[in-house]
């Protein structure tokens, strides 16, 4: 579907990077955002992440895609502009923006911090703004955002590989914490299913926190990657019969970060009676469930969604006191189509991260 809604303030010409049809194909795109408004930050991107969500929309796999696209919904970057009413951001400041533009600022959910679970919620890119316009992403020159949805970067973490801290840091730290999983809680052996952009950072919250951290994978070649140089405590081949049956009841929650669909079965036998296991990849098909692990087992399947904006700076800032960002590749934006390319095969240790501003930057 092509959608494009003009406004009468959309007047900063902005250079940035789209998809215009299933091909999933990115191209130099120009277009317009809004004049900065009293409540808004104009920022000048330099580091956007690739996230898997990101390949979903350029190819329209879940049938929503607004055309054209500019994905990106881990910005970071400085801002350049301020409006009035911004008083907690000036020129200068290194800031973030993740996947949230707008949400309706007055529901249940909104007033205890938890926008992201707003039924009005409106995402970074294929959104519909406050104004009618279609938002669009990081993989551009420039943002404005509402002050709101706004973060800052603290001086100590890099601001490319804090970038994606902004979707994939704070979609395994939410429920972390839900879970009472964050350092002031008791040790706990935690599961972290899949080794990708998600379930690394997972991986170095676990042991952050003191916790007794086990990676799963489908990949055995994973295992000295995810022990030597991630600092997990243990390492199981899902696909193998017997280090899953050595490993039944020994965990107290995973985190599934898993995007491709799989069984939940086999994974549900890991948990201790009584333990969580917590969803945040999204699969686009449905997944096996079966009954007899949760009811024999008084487990509990639960989701959750990034976060909302009070959890993401405290995301951040606990990124800082313990020193963890993502492991990032560099890429140009002439790139961004291997980028996307090699992310379909999740070719990828651990997230690219595009240089906006880098001396390269067209197709």
């Amino acid at each position: 579907m092509a959608l494009e809604i003009s406004t009468p303030n959309h007047t900063q010409v902005v250079s940035g990077w789209a998809a215009n049809d299933e091909s999933g194909t990115i191209k130099p795109f120009i277009f317009k955002r809004r004049e900065n408004g009293v409540d808004d930050v104009t920022i000048k991107i330099l580091y956007c992440g690739m996230c898997h969500t990101d390949l979903h929309y350029t190819k329209n796999d879940w049938g929503m895609t607004m055309y054209p696209v500019v994905p990106g919904h881990e910005i970071t970057g400085v801002i350049t502009k301020v409006g009035k009413n911004a008083k907690e951001f000036k020129v200068g400041d290194r800031v973030g923006v993740g996947c949230l533009a707008a949400s309706c600022l007055d529901c249940d959910y909104c007033k205890d911090s938890q926008e992201n679970y707003c039924e009005k919620l409106q995402f970074t890119y294929n959104g519909i703004f406050w104004d009618g316009s279609v938002t669009y992403g990081g993989y551009s020159k420039m943002l404005v955002a509402d002050r709101r949805y706004v973060v800052h970067v603290p001086e100590t973490l890099a601001l490319d590989a804090a970038a994606p801290l902004l979707c994939a840091g704070i979609t395994v730290f939410s429920p972390l914490k839900d879970n009472n999983l964050l350092e002031q809680g008791p040790r706990k052996k935690i599961g972290v299913v899949g080794l990708g952009g998600l379930g690394h950072v997972a991986v170095k919250f676990g042991k952050a926190f003191g916790h007794h951290v086990t990676v799963i994978s489908t990949s055995p070649n994973k295992e000295n990657e995810a022990k030597l140089r991630l600092g997990a405590d243990d390492f199981i081949v899902s696909t193998d019969p017997r280090q899953m049956q050595a490993g039944r009841r020994s965990l107290d929650f995973i985190l599934d970060t898993v995007s491709a669909t799989h069984s939940l079965g086999p994974i549900l036998e890991l948990l201790k009676v009584n333990g969580t296991l917590s969803m945040v990849g999204a699969p686009n098909k449905p997944m096996d469930l079966p009954a007899f692990p949760l009811i024999f087992g008084k487990r509990t399947v639960k989701g959750s969604i990034i976060g909302g904006i009070k959890d993401t700076q405290e995301m951040l800032d606990v990124c800082a006191k313990y020193n963890i960002t993502c492991d990032v590749e560099m890429v140009k934006p002439h790139q961004i189509n291997e980028a996307l390319d090699r992310l379909a095969r999740n070719d990828v240790r651990y997230r690219f991260v595009i240089d906006i501003a880098g001396p390269n930057s067209s197709l």
